[in-house]
């Protein structure tokens, strides 16, 4: 006789997420603080950030009992005059980690992404962790970034075929947004 031991895991379910609305972004930015601290505003990233305007569409909030504990913004930038979307901040509380939202508000704000029509996603992070979604910096020696950053981890998601080919040049805020 064969037995089964059926496991079970004691992490909470992952919290719905939504998409964020103009309502939610002193919510979001008080969480976005919480986790970066001020030393966010230093990054040349922010300088993306900075007087843009994140495309609702494609950003996303995790709410547990009606409050924020993961997000993920993206913003209409141009790469060398070409638009794509930008990702960034992803956030996700403390208590929430390692039960795989952050990587879940990435999955859903790439899908947004591609849903808009959007070609391409582009974000600074870390390799490995944006890799297990698709992003890569195999296209993106051309890409200038605003400000001093470490070119390895400027990273790009093709949304569609030949989505990333062709994209070189600073990265700015789109000015149609």
């Amino acid at each position: 006789m064969t037995s089964v031991h059926k496991t079970v895991s004691s992490a909470p379910a992952l919290p719905p997420l939504v998409h964020e609305t103009p309502a939610m972004a002193a919510a979001v930015i008080h969480l976005i603080d919480r986790v970066f601290g001020p030393g966010r505003f230093a990054k040349s990233s922010e300088r993306l950030r900075e007087g843009n305007t994140p495309l609702l569409d494609c950003s996303y909030v995790a709410l547990r009992d009606g409050a924020p504990v993961g997000c993920v913004r993206m913003w209409p930038v141009t790469i060398g005059g070409e638009p794509v979307a930008f990702l960034g901040p992803l956030a996700v509380d403390p208590d929430e980690r390692s039960a795989g939202l952050g990587q879940a508000l990435v999955e859903a704000a790439v899908e947004g992404a591609r849903a808009a029509g959007w070609r391409a996603v582009l974000l600074v992070g870390d390799g490995p962790y944006f890799g297990r979604v698709g992003f890569s910096n195999a296209h993106t020696a051309g890409v200038i970034m605003p400000g001093p950053v470490d070119q390895r981890r400027v990273l790009l998601l093709p949304l569609r075929q030949g989505g990333d080919e062709g994209l070189s040049g600073l990265v700015a805020i789109d000015p149609r947004a």
